[in-house]
């Protein structure tokens, strides 16, 4: 795995949010070429999860994206390697509660109560200053850069 600044991996992701991708995209995104997956691929592998998976405002597409990245650093080749397996699941939950340590939570609909009464609208909201001014969803997607930078780094 090349190495990278993870700083500059959250400021690139905080960019991708603020230019209209996906809380999950966004951090994907700033991580792709480091696992090594097309720039395109990964805004197709990713763009499902966001607003809590399709806007069900389920898991946060922010804790969606540093989980698909952690079968990257810690995939399980073989389904019956039970030692890969807990690796995997180890980390995932050490990043989950990194995340939940800092804002309580792992779900959309309760880091984002008033978005909350929208779920079964599968339009996305539109991208403007007022919708970036009255969501948090900057800060998550930063904080999830940065966990996903540390995990990818085994920094976690």
């Amino acid at each position: 795995m090349k190495d990278f600044d993870i700083e500059e991996r959250v400021k690139q992701a905080v960019q991708n949010f603020e230019s209209g991708y996906n809380c999950a995209q966004s951090v994907f995104l700033a991580y792709a070429d480091i696992v090594g997956v097309d720039f395109d691929l990964a805004k197709r592998m990713s763009v499902s999860f966001g607003g809590g998976m399709g806007r069900m405002r389920e898991t946060c597409g922010t804790v969606s994206a540093m989980v698909m990245l952690t079968g990257f650093r810690y995939p399980v080749d073989d389904p019956k390697d039970q030692q890969a397996r807990t690796r995997n699941y180890a980390m995932v939950q050490r990043q989950g509660a990194a995340f939940k340590e800092l804002y309580g939570t792992l779900v959309c609909r309760e880091l984002l109560p008033a978005a909350a009464a929208a779920q079964r609208d599968p339009s996305p909201s539109l991208r403007t200053p007022e919708y970036y001014a009255k969501r948090p969803c900057v800060r998550y997607v930063a904080s999830a850069a940065r966990i996903a930078g540390k995990m990818l780094k085994g920094e976690l």
